[in-house]
């Protein structure tokens, strides 16, 4: 029976031989089929395209689209291909033309919207692109709309209408986003000078996120606006709990609180504890220009080269030469110089601050990076305290 069984099998194996063989003849029928009803523009831009001349191919695949209008995957690859050039008119225009085809499929009509919404939002044309995302509300591509309505809402800064969206997506914006929201509202009252509303933002903003450093910082502006400087230095040194980090950021305004008081001593005193406690070189600026003028050459230079014994970093051993200065001998006030020059060629582009999630870096600090748009992005640390040491 075995012997049998086994037999059989043998006898199948042509006949599924063959059958693979049919199938694939069919098969290989149909694609030589296909590719001869494509036009020979459409292999004249892939051959472009795979000698890196992408100006060729567009031309030659923009001959495609004419001859063939229901090519809608084309005419979405060549729109996104313009807008990634920066071309944005002939995106536009290509998004446009699709959207007038009269028997375009629903799903491709919606996918022509986003894409014309999103030609317009690199264009600049926020109004316009805030428009197309509008009428897709509602739609199959809803989420997609309202990704980038939030997106236009935080560039144009309406920050009410981000607030709103912002709500209704909490997978994308979380309570940290809305948070800074509420902040960037408040700052605009404060510079309108309307304390009261400044003030009721901030509260939300803290109800949104405790850990809310930047409405820290702005309530003890506030504060100290109206006059009330002991309240401010409490707000500010309250940052201590929420994160350290961030203390370099209001060194400043806590010196000149006390300066205000003609509290130096124990301005001094706090800040030196910051210090020692979360070295930065934006803190060790603040309270080596402190000492300097309250204690002297010798005490500030102390102060420097103590802390790049804890933290040695190129940016604390400039400062160690600016404070080393005016302490040298004439003899070697030269050679002490010409070190802090040739430092200081390489501390130019050290001394910026880097965002985490792209790697854009400023001199200046920002709360949400101008690069890739991410909020609370850019420590308040500058670069070579991450990545570059003596």
């Amino acid at each position: 029976m075995n012997d049998i069984f086994e037999y059989w099998q043998l006898l199948l194996v042509p006949v599924f031989f063959a059958v693979g063989w049919m199938a694939a003849r069919i098969d290989m029928r149909q694609v030589v089929h296909e590719s001869r009803a494509l036009p020979r523009s459409y292999f004249t831009g892939l051959n472009f395209l795979l000698n890196e001349q992408p100006d060729k191919a567009i031309d030659s695949f923009l001959e495609v689209a004419k001859v063939d209008s229901q090519t809608v995957e084309l005419h979405f690859a060549l729109g996104n291909l313009f807008r990634r050039r920066g071309e944005t008119e002939r995106a536009i225009r290509m998004h446009q033309n699709l959207l007038g085809l009269p028997d375009i499929e629903e799903k491709h009509r919606l996918q022509a919207m986003v894409e014309l919404g999103q030609d317009f939002l690199k264009a600049g044309l926020l109004d316009r692109a805030e428009e197309i995302f509008n009428k897709l509300v509602g739609t199959a591509r809803d989420a997609d709309a309202k990704r980038s309505l939030l997106e236009i809402y935080q560039v144009g800064k309406e920050w009410q209408k981000a607030i709103e969206i912002a709500r209704e997506l909490p997978d994308l914006a979380s309570h940290k986003e809305i948070a800074e929201y509420y902040c960037e509202l408040a700052a605009g009252e404060i510079m309108r000078s309307r304390s009261d509303s400044a003030r009721a933002y901030l509260d939300v903003a803290m109800q949104e996120n405790r850990k809310c450093v930047r409405a820290s910082m702005l309530l003890g502006d506030l504060l100290a606006q109206e006059g009330r400087t002991e309240e401010a230095i409490a707000v500010w040194q309250g940052i201590e709990q929420q994160d350290p980090a961030y203390l370099s950021l209001v060194a400043q305004r806590l010196l000149d609180a006390y300066l205000k008081l003609s509290r130096r001593d124990e301005g001094i005193a706090l800040l030196s504890g910051y210090l020692e406690h979360y070295p930065s070189l934006d803190l060790l600026d603040v309270v080596y220009q402190l000492v300097l003028e309250g204690q002297g050459n010798e005490a500030a230079y102390r102060l420097v080269r103590a802390e790049l014994q804890r933290n040695p970093t190129l940016l604390g051993l400039e400062k160690l030469m600016s404070a080393r200065l005016p302490l040298a001998s004439p003899e070697v006030r030269g050679d002490v110089e010409l070190a802090k020059s040739i430092i200081q060629g390489y501390t130019r582009r050290l001394s910026r601050y880097r965002c985490n999630n792209c790697g854009f870096k400023a001199r200046q600090f920002y709360w949400r990076c101008p690069a890739c748009g991410g909020w609370e992005t850019n420590p308040p640390r500058r670069g070579e305290e991450f990545d570059q040491s003596l």
